[in-house]
């Protein structure tokens, strides 16, 4: 399916891969197996789903542009092992698909690829590992250090389920149309959820919900707790009751989780 005969659709983030070299990078970053069953999240042209038919046990592919039916199943004719569901993402219960994936490997669309990660991360249990292609501001958010400017809500959930193993920068010309802003791909693995994960995520997104609040106020005004009793946790932890959330480091949210329970 030639990218020159499929129009892409700005408000699904569409940036089709049709650089076949990128491939191997992929490939590598994301340790294919011959046993591997991958979910991929947007195969639009499928180039990459070829590329992991011909490599692994089974590929997922999930695509919300139904446009794209007749092509992808034509370019994957022969591909049997490739499952194709059409539907968004968002909306889909990946966690249903059988047999479940272990790894996640896309090229996600824009406008998705922070949610999509986020909730793979508790949603998606038997995912052991990612290797997606995404904005490069993105790619910096998921690792980025605390006090830092992209250090954010996604960047704690991200680091406390995982450890980075593999950053690539991409260049825009891997992409039709080509977008208007840098790509990375960045690969990690997983490490074991904290203990009552699901609180933890919870305090993380009240925490970073107003950004120009106290961590104790932020709280407060998400309802997960009192400002007086977030104040009096973060003094448990030896923390300034003034601090903001993007002072904290990953792990000390885990110790907040557990003192405002």
């Amino acid at each position: 399916m030639s990218a020159d005969r499929v129009t892409a659709k700005r408000e699904l983030g569409q940036h089709f891969l049709v650089d076949e070299n990128i491939l191997g990078v992929i490939g590598r970053l994301a340790r294919l197996e011959p046993t591997d069953v991958v979910l991929e999240i947007g195969p639009g042209l499928g180039v990459l789903t070829r590329y992991l038919a011909d490599r692994v046990e089974r590929v997922l592919a999930v695509e919300i542009d139904r446009s794209l039916e007749a092509g992808l199943r034509r370019q994957l004719a022969d591909a049997t092992n490739v499952q194709l569901v059409f539907g968004d993402a968002l909306d889909v219960d990946l966690a249903a698909l059988r047999p479940q994936p272990v790894k996640l490997v896309a090229n996600l669309p824009y406008n998705v690829a922070t949610p999509i990660v986020v909730e793979s991360l508790d949603g998606l249990p038997a995912v052991r590992r990612w290797c997606v292609m995404v904005q490069r501001e993105v790619a910096d958010r998921f690792f980025a250090a605390p006090g830092t400017k992209a250090y954010g809500a996604v960047s704690v959930l991200v680091q406390l389920a995982a450890e980075r193993t593999g950053f690539h920068p991409v260049s825009r010309t891997v992409f039709r149309p080509r977008p208007n802003v840098d790509s990375a791909l960045v690969a990690f693995a997983r490490r074991p959820l904290p203990r009552d994960y699901a609180q933890v995520k919870r305090i993380v997104q009240a925490a970073f919900a107003h950004r120009r609040k106290t961590l104790a106020n932020s709280l407060g005004l998400a309802g997960i707790t009192t400002r007086e009793r977030a104040a009096a946790a973060l003094g448990e932890l030896g923390i300034e009751a003034g601090a903001r959330a993007e002072e904290l480091r990953p792990e000390q949210f885990v110790q907040l989780a557990t003192c405002v329970a």
